[in-house]
């Protein structure tokens, strides 16, 4: 059940632009929260999200897309830092951090821009090779 491949290479091309910016959403959230501290002594501070992606076929089209299969907490764990002036520092005096790593959502992020970019250049190409159609089609 294939319609026209340009069609088909929009809706391709639309599901990654999709679930590229859910991906940028949530790494700006991760370096937002990059220096949270816990709330409570003891208490946990913010936790990194992570994306998962899946592979859907798309009944419209029957092509395979993209979608956002989970949006996960990083298990890893979080950075203690010595503070017994900090108000969430624990009988010892350890204050625990987010386990974000900025360096690393500056990773994700500058991929999922490319990831982004190229999905619009794909619609970009698939929408002129349209109007050369209709415009070929009229001449």
């Amino acid at each position: 059940m294939m319609t026209d491949p340009l069609s088909a290479t929009l809706r391709i091309a639309s599901s990654g632009l999709q679930a590229q910016g859910t991906r940028l959403r949530v790494v700006a959230e991760n370096i937002a929260n990059a220096d949270s501290t816990a709330q409570t002594p003891g208490g946990d501070p913010y936790r990194r999200k992570t994306v998962a992606f899946a592979s859907a076929v798309d009944r419209a089209t029957g092509s395979e897309i993209v979608r956002i299969k989970q949006i996960g907490r990083d298990r890893s764990d979080f950075q203690s830092v010595y503070d017994p002036s900090h108000p969430a520092a624990d009988e010892k005096g350890y204050v625990k951090h987010a386990n974000v790593q900025p360096l690393i959502e500056m990773m994700d992020m500058r991929e999922a821009s490319r990831s982004f970019e190229a999905s619009v250049n794909v619609i970009e190409q698939a929408r002129s090779m349209m109007t050369r159609m209709v415009d070929l089609l009229r001449g």
